[in-house]
């Protein structure tokens, strides 16, 4: 019998009938959603807080965590400096071992704050064999429990991840405007934007005003923007059909546009290509995209299940990042549109700082177009 420092009992089930006990730690309960996992060897409150893991379970890889603990919020200009937003967002939490933190700004335990949040975690599981699994058969359904008795843990599972709009979780209700020091606007359409994309997009000197997932094009050209950027969001693009809808919509003004991750994914289905469900998925801050202009590789954070094959593109489009292990696009430039799209998360907060400077570029290609 596992020795549980906490004394309550857990468990991970996934719906090939995998079924784990370990020990539960963070808030009691039962929590179902799609099982996934990160290599990421820190960073665990900004992926746990990324929207883009709203509705999935998560593994970490990494064997000991929670040893920084969690710090205090720290906002600037309305925009979290060390999380991707105002909450967690997983479903449930998979280590190996939760610690216990010691560090000079941690102010609660990783276990507190879970139980502060209202989400499940499991410790003392083999966290290597269900990496094993969800790489051997891509994905799956899955079960976390803590402090719970759960006798038949299928019955918890009530819809599949691909079934859910979860934009209308993470989406804000109503506009949000960071002022700047430049009157100019950029609308962010945010479906569940990380915090770290929001920074990075601040920095560029525009006002940013963040427009919920369901803004229509007439909306989002109220606020007579330089430019418009479509960030990442959670769950399968396929089923946003307004979404597509409105950026398709939108690109007839023929502004600058930037679509991040699931901007990317938006992009690619309005333009008329195809995105597919990756078999488990990249999700990591250490995945590298080489630029297919120049052939530089770079080191970079991604969190996506679904992806666009070179073979799905759209017309009118070239590759401009691509992933060269496994060959799924990282980004794509528009020949007629001012339009760039990234894949990988470009602001990488916690990871590397290498492609920063999409920002930049996109900042170049307002003040161009505002010069036209």
């Amino acid at each position: 019998m596992t020795y549980c420092k906490r004394g309550t009992e857990g468990l991970i089930y996934l719906e090939d009938g995998t079924l784990l006990r370990g020990c539960g730690f963070g808030a009691k309960g039962v929590r179902y959603g799609e099982v996934v996992f990160t290599t990421a060897m820190n960073g665990y409150p900004e992926s746990m807080t990324d929207p883009s893991y709203r509705g999935q379970i998560l593994i970490i890889t990494h064997p000991l965590v929670g040893n920084y603990g969690v710090p205090d919020p720290i906002v600037r200009n309305g925009i979290l400096q060390n999380f991707e937003s105002e909450k967690i967002q997983i479903e449930g939490l998979v280590v190996t071992e939760e610690t216990d933190p010691s560090k000079w700004n941690s102010s609660k335990s990783l276990h507190q704050w879970m139980v502060e949040q209202g989400v499940p975690g499991v410790s003392s599981v083999d966290t290597r064999l269900l990496v094993k699994k969800v790489r051997t058969l891509g994905s799956m359904m899955g079960v976390i429990a803590s402090g719970e008795q759960v006798e038949d843990p299928r019955k918890h599972i009530e819809l599949r991840y691909d079934e859910i709009d979860f934009t209308r979780f993470t989406s804000p209700k109503s506009p949000i405007i960071h002022q700047n020091n430049s009157p100019d606007i950029i609308v962010l359409v945010d479906c569940g934007i990380k915090h770290g994309i929001l920074e990075e997009l601040y920095k560029t000197g525009f006002t940013i005003v963040r427009v919920p997932c369901k803004s229509s094009a007439d909306e989002i050209m109220n606020y007579s923007p330089k430019g418009v950027v479509f960030g990442n969001g959670p769950g399968n693009p396929n089923i946003l059909k307004d979404l597509v809808k409105n950026f398709s919509a939108v690109m007839e003004y023929k502004l600058p546009t930037l679509g991040i991750c699931l901007g990317h994914q938006v992009a690619t289905l309005a333009l008329g290509g195809n995105v597919r469900k990756m078999k488990f998925g990249h999700r990591a801050i250490n995945k590298p995209v080489t630029d297919v202009s120049n052939n530089k590789c770079y080191i970079s954070t991604h969190n996506h299940g679904y992806g666009v094959y070179k073979e799905d593109i759209p017309p009118d489009t070239q590759i401009w990042f691509v992933n060269p292990d496994d060959g799924v696009v990282e980004g794509l430039i528009h020949k007629k549109f001012p339009l760039i799209t990234t894949q990988f998360h470009p602001e990488a907060r916690p990871g590397p700082n290498d492609t920063t400077w999409v920002f930049q570029k996109f900042k170049k290609m307002v003040i161009k177009d505002e010069g036209n």
